[in-house]
């Protein structure tokens, strides 16, 4: 198991070295930057600023700072919000980014297991189509569709939730949390219908109803069991996507989270707060498969973490 671990760790690290240094360069391939789109400024504050924040640095030096920064976890300060601290803006974002993600990932997930085994155990029925055309809209359908026909139709026509921002506790929450939901929820279900249906069909699950197992037991100890494991494969980087937050969504219902935050990064050019927030996410993805790896020997006592052995 440590060195199982060990060597996962060292994969995860190069993997954000990489990560971090394909960023650095294409982020500097970009035209313009986030001090000269600034008209304000004369050619003499121009080259004052950029010396302050080394951006007349040669390309390999700025590197070099950016990497040793990184590694000391400090990812410089944002152009676009008056040198603050890049860190402290991604932490201050981070709430309702998680909230939303955690809320949309356990409502779609939950809802998704409950269509997906309706599906399977009444299969070719009006439950199974009709389970199936949710999940063909859920996955056909963007997020951001959903939330603007939320918006308009609940929050606007129907005056029953707010139709954006966060001043009103949970019920700001309500609708993104639905919009970002139909995602999990149509991945989850047909993935479960699938797996189910297959997992159904095999000579073990025949054995138990001859020896007389009900068909709760069989559903749930058996068919359900056996059909997680994909379902985990899918909804680890998935998770961790709902949990960063929805770019199009946050931005739509205003809400002050990251995804709201980066959008406004890319369109200012701003160098720190796209690189530190694309960090973010990857370390957050990075966590969430190694996760997922160590959920599947907990699903599934014959995985093994060192290789697969029996």
């Amino acid at each position: 198991m440590a060195k199982y671990i060990l060597k996962r760790v060292l994969y995860m690290i190069l993997t954000l070295f990489l990560i971090a240094t394909f960023t650095f360069f294409l982020m500097k391939m970009l035209p313009g930057s986030p001090i000269a789109s600034s008209p304000k400024l004369t050619h003499e504050q121009l080259a004052a600023v950029e010396a302050k924040y080394g951006l007349d640095k040669p390309l390999p030096v700025q590197y070099g700072i950016y990497m040793k920064k990184m590694v000391q976890l400090d990812f410089g300060v944002s152009y676009q919000f008056k040198g603050a601290n890049v860190t402290e803006l991604i932490i201050n974002r981070a709430g309702p980014s998680f909230l939303l993600g955690i809320q949309a990932l356990i409502l779609g997930t939950i809802g998704g297991i409950i269509l997906g085994m309706i599906a399977a155990l009444r299969q070719n029925t009006v439950w199974d189509y009709g389970s199936t055309l949710i999940a063909i809209f859920g996955i056909s359908i963007p997020s951001f569709v959903f939330a603007s026909l939320l918006q308009y139709w609940i929050g606007v026509k129907g005056g029953f939730l707010p139709v954006g921002l966060w001043e009103n506790g949970w019920q700001s929450s309500i609708l993104p949390t639905i919009a970002l939901a139909m995602g999990p929820l149509a991945t989850s279900a047909r993935f479960i219908r699938t797996e189910m249906i297959e997992v159904l069909g095999t000579d073990y699950i025949t054995l138990a109803k001859a020896k007389g197992a009900s068909g709760l037991e069989i559903a749930f100890k058996h068919a359900f069991r056996n059909a997680l494991i994909p379902l985990i494969t899918v909804m680890g980087p998935l998770a961790a996507g709902l949990v960063t937050g929805s770019l199009v969504v946050e931005q739509i219902f205003a809400i002050p989270g990251i995804g709201e935050q980066f959008v406004k990064a890319i369109n200012s050019s701003d160098y720190s707060l796209i690189m530190g927030t694309t960090m973010f996410f990857s370390v957050l993805l990075i966590l969430v498969i190694f996760i997922v790896d160590i959920l599947y020997g907990i699903v599934d006592p014959r995985i093994r973490l060192t290789g697969g052995n029996k």
